[in-house]
């Protein structure tokens, strides 16, 4: 499969020389070598989460990262205000409860961002609250949420802002500090431009004072310890050696290029496949579309999980459905990782024939070509 282009909304492709690295020979998690790697990594981390506040790696996948940043603020039977519009805002409110947390669940329909009224209401009307978490972009439904709106809300009450900014970090501006972001968590096979093993996250200082005394029991996850750890030059547990100098890699990548740069480039991507969606006469899931992963709504006439199946298949292009309520109705196209102009196009193009292949009148032949229209108009 040399020529599979991998189109999800995580994992990603890699970049040519993050493939190399992760070949390299293995080197001890403590030695010098790493612990001058390892210093660059912590330090370059506060750059992309744009805070002066420690950032910190845990071998695990995303999900690891948002029970990390719930259990270290969390103590039992605090009440919560969950912002569920999507899968993985049901896995972080059920997250909570399993904790013993009380979980307020405000229901936003799936493709819409959630009202900041809404939010406001909610904690008036529960002056209790002490947590208040949120996806930044609800990957199940490519929708991004009002992240810099609510944080200026929430900064007027004493409860806590917790970001799942997984398919954010890196794909979007994301601004930790000047949007008050009490935690954010992000995960390394999505924009970070990795494969799935690392999550990261960051607590503000209005956070750490809550994390001191928080009563919810914590080992791995444990910030206090990794704080300690990181002081000392290291890590709490073994780290993921070839991960974490791969991540050393795309965090210097992205300096050189610059954050706004990087992210008009996302956007660019983001842009094309809503225009091309258009030209194919279908419409876009969500009303509040991500710049990291788009959801495109299927013709009736099309089973999306059939559809998906036989693109891989026969294409070898991989994108995402939907799922719970979407599935079968729309299919996801992510934005991150090493794409190149050529596999937008071929992605493009295979998808057009995948679709007319299931009975979808559509010229694949068009889509090639306003495709490379497209990008030609639209450089970077």
């Amino acid at each position: 499969m040399s020529n599979a282009i991998l189109l999800a909304p995580g994992p990603v492709q890699l970049h040519p020389e993050v493939q190399k690295i992760l070949a390299e020979p293995m080197i001890h998690h403590r030695t010098p070598e790493f612990d001058l790697i390892l210093a660059r990594v912590l330090q370059n981390l506060k750059f992309l989460f744009q805070t002066k506040n420690p950032v910190f790696m845990h071998t695990s996948t995303g999900s690891g990262g948002m029970e990390s940043a719930l259990v270290n603020v969390l103590s039992r039977s605090d009440e919560i205000l969950a912002i569920v519009s999507g899968k993985f805002g049901e896995r972080w409110a059920d997250m909570a409860e399993t904790y013993g947390a009380k979980v307020h669940r405000l229901q936003v329909e799936w493709g819409k961002a959630v009202q900041v009224k809404d939010v406001d209401n909610l904690l008036k009307q529960n002056p209790k609250i002490k947590i208040v978490m949120t996806q930044a972009c609800e990957t199940s439904t490519g929708t991004m949420h009002p992240i810099e709106e609510l944080g200026k809300l929430i900064a007027t009450t004493s409860a806590l802002f917790l970001v799942d900014g997984i398919t954010a970090v890196g794909a979007f501006p994301m601004k930790m500090d000047e949007w008050h972001i009490d935690a954010l968590v992000a995960g390394s096979q999505k924009a970070v431009m990795l494969p799935t093993g690392l999550s990261f996250v960051a607590l503000s200082e209005k956070a750490w004072k809550i994390a001191e005394t928080a009563s919810t029991p914590r080992f791995y996850f444990d910030l206090r310890k990794e704080l300690k750890a990181n002081k000392n030059g290291e890590t709490l547990f073994s780290s993921p050696v070839p991960l974490v100098k791969a991540l050393d890699f795309i965090l210097t990548r992205i300096q050189e290029i610059g954050l706004e740069k990087h992210f008009a480039q996302l956007r660019r991507r983001a842009d094309f496949t809503r225009a091309m969606a258009l030209k194919m006469c279908l419409s876009l899931y969500s009303e509040a579309p991500s710049d990291s992963v788009t959801a495109i709504n299927l013709p009736a006439s099309v089973d999306g999980v059939k559809l998906r199946a036989h693109l891989e298949k026969k294409y070898l292009v991989t994108v995402m459905g939907g799922q719970d309520q979407a599935k079968g109705k729309i299919i996801r196209i992510g934005h991150m990782g090493y794409i190149l102009d050529e596999d937008l196009i071929a992605g493009m193009e295979n998808f057009a024939l995948a679709l007319s292949d299931l009975g979808y009148e559509i010229s694949a032949a068009r889509i090639r070509e306003e495709s490379t229209a497209w990008l030609k108009a639209h450089e970077v």
